[in-house]
């Protein structure tokens, strides 16, 4: 995984985080049990961007590590025949 993979990662993750925010405003004022519960978990998915976020700007050379290894593995398990 390349640093240029890497970053538009990271920039579609801040998208959805954005999407998700005006979401959560947009929804403010309606209700309803299904409404609530839709609510709940984007402020939840919200919140663990926020925390991986976090992280990857934390550790970059980690987040980069990971990746690999996960593009690896899934390289592995795609070219089995």
């Amino acid at each position: 995984m390349n640093a240029t993979t890497s970053e538009q990662l990271m920039a579609e993750l801040r998208a959805v985080a954005r999407e998700a925010e005006e979401l959560l405003q947009a929804t403010a004022e309606q209700t309803g049990e299904r409404v609530e519960e839709l609510r709940e978990r984007a402020k939840n998915a919200l919140e663990a961007a926020r925390g991986i976020d976090d992280h990857v700007r934390k550790n970059p050379w980690a987040a980069v590590a990971i990746a690999a290894g996960v593009g690896l593995l899934i390289g592995l398990l795609l070219s089995r025949k």
